[in-house]
């Protein structure tokens, strides 16, 4: 998957992504509108070009209470996110190139009032989910918000990782409708964070075109 190119399909207003997109920033915005007077931290896995978040902060009252950290693989994603940053002035955005599995690429900002994984789960395994899950109550402070995003072809997991956040302490505040064409949702954090395990990986990138191929032949 060239992850660089696939942004492109934003352009395109009526696409599944680019609703999906505006989904995304109408609940990032709405977090940081909810969230508590003072510094703020936002933390931001596989965050390709960064559009989501930085395009909210950009216009945002809270942008100068928000210190985050966008951590993406892709080079030319993380170029692209990094001028965003500086065109917007948004100098307490930090955009690291590297691997947004690792647990440790947040050592220092954990536990984030905001955790954004968005673009990851529809293309993990259901074990790398609920792992990375698992993770988000040590990445997650407590009253904290993570937004996640997951296709809703078949084998549908939204139901599934919403259960598995409730089983982590996450209380459900907003879900996308069945229909959309897409999901989109919000968890905020309601209980006590564990401390970071170090040297955790959270998941391993397979791509959405393998899971539909092995979800294929699992119903044969």
């Amino acid at each position: 998957m060239d992850w660089n190119a696939w942004h492109d399909k934003y352009a395109l207003a009526d696409s599944w992504m680019a609703r999906r997109l505006r989904t995304v920033q109408e609940q990032i915005r709405l977090a940081l509108n909810d969230a508590p007077a003072g510094p703020l931290k936002a933390i931001s896995l596989c965050a390709g070009d960064g559009r989501d978040l930085l395009h909210v902060l950009a216009d945002h009252p809270r942008r100068h209470d928000v210190r985050a950290r966008l951590v993406e693989l892709d080079r030319r994603n993380t170029v692209a996110a990094s001028a965003t940053a500086r065109g917007a002035r948004l100098d307490h955005v930090e955009v690291v190139p590297g691997d947004a599995s690792l647990i440790d690429q947040y050592q220092d900002l954990a536990p984030a009032d905001l955790v954004l994984v968005c673009g990851v789960f529809g293309n993990i395994s259901d074990a790398d989910i609920e792992r990375t899950i698992k993770a988000c109550a040590q990445l997650c402070k407590t009253g904290g918000t993570v937004i996640w995003t997951r296709h809703r072809a078949e084998p549908d997991r939204v139901p599934l990782i919403c259960e598995w956040f409730d089983g982590q302490g996450f209380e459900l505040q907003w879900l996308s409708e069945p229909d959309a064409g897409f999901g989109v949702g919000v968890h905020r954090f309601a209980d006590a964070p564990g401390p970071l395990r170090v040297g955790t990986r959270m998941f391993e990138f397979v791509g959405y075109d393998v899971l539909r191929q092995s979800a294929a032949a699992q119903s044969l």
